[in-house]
């Protein structure tokens, strides 16, 4: 393989894993969020769910996350400290709950009940946002070893393959409004 291809193949490689990874744990979140909240009802849908609820994180939670951020900067002269705090915390709370909103119009995730439908369930996705990105460089370590070892990536005695290109200086951009995982995985794609 050219080395060209062997860099596609290795970004290809983490941005799969970092998909399964993210869907699985979405799934996971969907699924406790239909069990314990009373206005959210699922079934099969849950799955579904689950896929559009990582792509929406992957692609649309960054965008509107930038884009609310943006608009706080530009407001911030004008504001106090706990103006701009709480500013921040109703755009963040935005951002779960467009999302909630996509899942549950591109699924079959029924809710009902304007608190317990519309208003808990992005709440905890943020709690799970929290969470996911406290554990997820540990989860993608397990399920790239789990992958080498299902591909037998691990077992060749073939000449090891070359190591991934030196990652870029890091980006200097503050308050662009992506976590470390969302900046790893654009760097990934090029």
């Amino acid at each position: 393989m050219r080395p060209a291809a062997l860099c596609h193949a290795w970004h290809m490689k983490n941005w799969l894993i970092r998909f399964a990874t993210m869907l699985v744990f979405n799934i996971a979140v969907l699924l406790l969020i239909v069990l314990l909240v009373p206005g959210v009802r699922g079934a099969w849908g849950v799955l579904w769910g689950g896929v559009i609820l990582t792509l929406a994180t992957m692609w649309i939670k960054p965008l509107l996350t930038r884009m609310f951020t943006n608009h706080a900067q530009r407001k911030s002269a004008r504001m106090s400290r706990l103006g701009l705090k709480s500013l921040n915390a109703l755009f963040v709370f935005l951002v779960a709950l467009i999302v909630w909103v996509l899942t549950v119009l591109l699924s079959q995730i029924h809710v009902s009940g304007f608190f317990f439908g519309w208003i808990l369930p992005p709440v905890a996705l943020l709690l799970g946002w929290f969470i996911y990105d406290a554990v997820d460089d540990k989860l993608e370590a397990q399920a790239n070893r789990l992958y080498d070892s299902a591909t037998g990536a691990a077992k060749h005695d073939a000449p090891a393959a070359p190591a991934p290109p030196a990652a870029p200086a890091p980006r200097v951009v503050k308050d662009d409004g992506l976590t470390d995982e969302q900046r790893r995985m654009f760097d990934d794609l090029g």
